[in-house]
């Protein structure tokens, strides 16, 4: 089954039957048009946010969708939404600059909001759960990427090492990236939590390695238009997607440079990898650490293939893949054309067989 939001205020559930998708339910709550969804895996409720300023949190009882508001104490729009792994926890961006991560109180039997202040300048675009349920990563229109600790007493437990961020308290900021001098957008965790990758609209991907005190970035530039949202497939390969309205594949070579090789559906382009791709070192004035950059070689034509299956802007990719799973072979994405496509990477492990190790 697929939800989506037809561009209102309206929630769509469809199944697939055989050959066609059939309507189950429209879910209607929220006053203005919905900006984010998310299905949980395990318990099975829907997450919805809108520019009403409100969450609803859907449970499927007796065959309907039961709504339940969850009060975020927002005064602009809710703008994103995501379970985090353990699915005890939602978080929500917004446009009031600030975050709100929601949890289940069992004893009052409601969804409690607290709220992450003062630290984004600007709308928050995307979230991202860390695998380990505590680390939050964001992205803002002020161009930069965060990464917080959402740790919850009673809620979270508390991690085994010693001084681990995991352990900081709620809202502490663990790191501030300020790579993109543009808007950032999509935001992804490696399934190991060991790597970040998010998307700016300058036409730029950047990838965050031993997220910490001392952080590892790269930023891989390429000659169209920007992305979105992204998703990794596994430690060494990242799908993104975005105004080009056909997705991308960015690969990790032996040295952990990353590299754009191809759009999906197309043959690879005849070149080696150092001619995607030239390393540079550079210090980031704000960035802790080091940082090594790769930038895309001018000389490479553009190699998007005309006729993809999607027309305009693909402003979302979800995995399809079980929760934990160490590869993702299916995906979907939609976009501002108004399809929802599911693509299978089982045909390409061939040809990029190494990189799904």
């Amino acid at each position: 089954m697929v939800a989506f939001c037809p561009n209102n205020n309206e929630v769509h559930i469809y199944k697939s039957s055989q050959d066609h998708w059939e309507r189950l339910h429209v879910l209607e709550k929220h006053d203005q048009i919905v900006s984010g969804i998310d299905w949980s895996s395990k318990s099975n409720k829907i997450v919805t946010v809108s520019h009403d300023r409100n969450s609803y949190v859907w449970s499927l009882e007796g065959g309907e969708w039961v709504p339940t508001l969850v009060i975020l104490r927002l005064n602009r729009a809710a703008l994103c939404v995501q379970w985090s792994p353990k699915e005890n926890k939602f978080a929500v961006g917004s446009g009031a600059k600030t975050v709100c991560i929601c949890y289940y109180e069992q004893e009052n039997n409601w969804w409690v909001s607290k709220l992450i202040r003062k630290r984004h300048e600007s709308s928050v675009t995307n979230v991202a759960w860390h695998p380990n349920n505590v680390l939050l990563a964001t992205t803002s229109t002020d161009g930069k990427c965060r990464v917080f600790s959402t740790f919850i007493k009673g809620v979270d437990t508390k991690d085994s090492k010693a001084g681990s961020p995991a352990e900081s308290k709620f809202g502490e900021q663990i790191l501030q990236l300020d790579l993109s001098y543009s808007w950032a957008f999509g935001v992804k965790w490696s399934p190991s939590g060991n790597t970040l990758a998010y998307v700016g609209h300058s036409s730029m991907i950047y990838f965050v390695d031993e997220v910490g005190p001392s952080p590892l970035a790269q930023s891989v530039a390429f000659r169209d238009l920007p992305l979105r949202d992204v998703l990794f497939i596994s430690e060494k390969m990242v799908i993104g997607v975005g105004y080009d309205s056909n997705p991308m594949v960015f690969v990790a070579d032996d040295t952990g440079i990353w590299s754009f090789i191809r759009y999906i559906g197309e043959k690879k382009a005849e070149s080696s990898s150092a001619s995607y791709s030239s390393q540079f070192s550079e210090a980031f004035t704000k960035l802790y650490g080091q940082s090594k950059a790769t930038t895309a070689n001018e000389a490479s034509e553009s190699s998007k293939s005309g006729g993809g299956v999607h027309d305009n802007c693909i402003n979302s990719i979800v995995s399809l893949s079980k929760a934990g799973s160490p590869k993702v072979m299916r995906f979907s994405t939609s976009g501002l054309d108004g399809k929802i496509a599911i693509w299978n990477l089982e045909n390409m492990q061939e040809e990029l067989g190494h990189q799904f190790q």
